[in-house]
């Protein structure tokens, strides 16, 4: 997607504009005296049509102390996506608007919004980070270009107590969706797992919270309880056999030390490794709402990925 019609995935986005219109809007971006390059349009019956700064709403003081929900999403100079409200929560984001300290940040091009507006807006890089983020710009994205892009669409202007009411509500709908997924998708993994286990000749036990174990060496010690420590030495693969993680490699071949059961792990962990008694090596096969869910983790496990783990657990204390 290139800049010259970023407005066409708003539009898409939020299946409000249509494309005839994007196309007739696309004359470039404009410019703030603070610096900030920026499509603006406004939603008027329906309908969106283009606002230059002059037609912007001037004011932003009768907004402050308020909430302002929006969709957002960040991109790369290489168009990338490092955020995307949408994907990755499900509801917008809530923006407590405050009086404006710096201008030519982030803070600045929100003012600039009302419910139902659409903008892109162009930043410079550094000064995005040092303004509006205020930490070092990552290197990876120094490696993109000089430049970040934001989309939002402003969905609704809230007071302090409406917007956490919102945020609860929207709060409990998501999580509704996502267990509602995830036990559709369990039922999903379970056919593959045991297709897995079937090619495999393996012969796994199933847990009640849908794990499979192989037991390769049976340990003599006691199954660690949940607050216990535990170490582990392992390695992560895909079904396919790509291997993603190791304690050989990222731990330097030590095995890795966490408490069980209080979730600093992922949860097929938690269960899994409360299944075997120390000394014991297995295979634990994960199924994805036990893992990483609908988002994965990085670029070596995708989304509703099944997990396989060879383990060992070397001690408990």
């Amino acid at each position: 997607m290139r800049f010259n019609s970023t407005f066409l995935y708003l539009a898409l986005a939020s299946g409000t504009l249509s494309l005839a219109s994007c196309e007739k809007g696309n004359k470039g971006f404009d410019k703030t005296k603070s610096g900030i390059e920026y499509q603006l349009f406004a939603n008027e019956g329906g309908k969106y049509s283009r606002k230059e700064i002059a037609a912007t709403d001037t004011a932003y003081k009768s907004r402050i102390g308020k909430v302002l929900a929006l969709n957002v999403e960040y991109r790369t100079a290489k168009d990338s996506v490092l955020f995307s409200s949408r994907k990755q929560q499900g509801t917008p984001v809530m923006v407590p608007l405050q009086e404006l300290t710096t201008k030519g940040g982030l803070e600045d091009a929100i003012s600039l919004m009302q419910p139902g507006d659409s903008g892109v807006f162009r930043f410079n890089l550094d000064t995005i980070f040092a303004k509006s983020f205020r930490v070092p710009v990552p290197p990876f994205m120094k490696k993109a270009g000089n430049v970040m892009t934001v989309y939002a669409k402003a969905t609704k202007l809230m007071t302090r107590d409406e917007a956490m009411v919102e945020q609860q509500k929207m709060m409990a709908v998501q999580q509704q969706k996502m267990m509602a997924y995830a036990e559709q998708q369990m039922k999903k993994d379970d056919v593959v797992l045991q297709d897995y286990i079937k090619k495999n000749n393996l012969k796994a036990e199933k847990d009640a919270s849908g794990i499979y174990y192989v037991i390769a060496q049976q340990g003599t010690g006691a199954k660690p309880k949940s607050g216990q420590t535990v170490l582990v030495q392992y390695k992560g693969t895909l079904l396919d056999g790509k291997e993603f993680d190791s304690s050989a490699k990222s731990n330097g071949g030590k095995p890795i030390e966490f408490p069980l059961g209080v979730g600093q792990v992922i949860p097929g962990w938690d269960k899994g490794i409360a299944l075997l008694n120390k000394g014991t090596k297995a295979t634990l096969l994960i199924p994805s709402s036990l893992a990483y869910g609908q988002r994965g983790a990085g670029a070596d496990i995708p989304a509703d990925a099944v997990l396989r783990f060879d383990v060992e657990l070397v001690d408990v204390k």
